[in-house]
């Protein structure tokens, strides 16, 4: 590789840079994408060959009773994870990036939820929230659900959902402020306690404009990871009681391992797809990512 290769004369990084990221991109993302996109065509159980449908599998979607539901619910549990994870997330970084005493033990703890995989997540909170021996039985009174059958009633079932995937979410993105809220430079805070501002006015004068691309980064990856986040729900409640949980990634995952039905089941991912890309444009557009200059000295 030659060092023009590598670096051009501006000083920029040259396109092989992205080589490998290329590279993975394409194998383990546009490949199965497009692979998606033929079996949407077809019709197919699973075993055996396809065999080509046309557009039979696409015009299901006007007729699926389920589907409108389902986005309902997929739409509002991205919503209020976003709203929540973000109103928690940016001060409890910003504090944890701070030099409180005690710091140190209490981010350690904050962050228990981020080394647990899913599965351990679920299993976990469904012994929590069993309304004969879990947690719940003794605060469920308390919260006005006299039973403690959070996940059985239809009215509770998707906000407990959204509850524990916010919990389990918490330490990742609190992370990512943490590191932003280190990289503002002192001499901003300095200058602001020398014109009076107290901690209040610092944090929304100085630190959150310094965090904007963070927030960005740190709201895209919740959305479009909330847009199709089913694991979760899947072991949890598995779409029920009734379909009140039955999230759209959750509708896909049953059409295609459930019903056997794996052609309609990735028209149903496509539309994961499309609506989360289109997801992420709108909040790069909105606000205002792609006009955001480098940071770094000379880019």
């Amino acid at each position: 590789m030659s060092t023009s290769a590598v670096r051009r004369s501006d000083g920029r990084p040259g396109a092989l840079w992205a080589a490998p990221a290329l590279v993975y991109f394409a194998l383990f993302a546009v490949v199965p994408m497009a692979l998606v996109v033929v079996l949407s065509f077809c019709r197919w159980n699973g075993l055996g060959t396809p065999s080509f449908a046309g557009t039979r599998n696409w015009s299901r979607l006007f007729d699926d009773p389920q589907l409108g539901q389902s986005l309902r619910l997929s739409v509002l549990l991205t919503t209020v994870t976003w709203a929540v994870q973000t109103l928690i997330c940016l001060p409890l970084g910003v504090w944890c990036a701070g030099h409180q005493r005690g710091r140190a033990v209490l981010s350690t703890l904050f962050f228990v939820p981020l080394l647990m995989s899913s599965a351990a997540v679920a299993l976990l909170f469904s012994a929590l929230l069993d309304p004969n021996f879990g947690l719940a039985h003794t605060i469920g009174p308390w919260l006005g659900i006299d039973d403690g059958n959070f996940i059985g009633d239809p009215d509770f079932a998707l906000w407990t959902v959204m509850a524990v995937v916010s919990w389990q979410f918490v330490p990742f993105h609190t992370l990512l402020y943490q590191a932003a809220a280190r990289q503002v430079p002192v001499q901003l805070y300095e200058a602001a306690t020398i014109d009076g501002a107290g901690r209040p006015r610092q944090f929304f004068s100085v630190t959150l404009p310094q965090l904007r691309n963070t927030v960005v980064t740190s709201s895209v990856l919740m959305l479009v990871g909330s847009l199709t986040y089913f694991d979760i729900v899947l072991i949890l409640t598995n779409g029920g009681p009734g379909t009140s949980t039955r999230i759209l990634p959750l509708h896909m995952y049953q059409t295609g391992f459930s019903s056997f039905d794996m052609g309609y089941a990735s028209v149903l991912a496509l539309i994961l797809l499309i609506a989360g890309t289109t997801l992420s444009l709108l909040v790069v557009r909105v606000t205002g990512f792609r006009r955001m200059a480098s940071q770094r000295e000379g880019l």
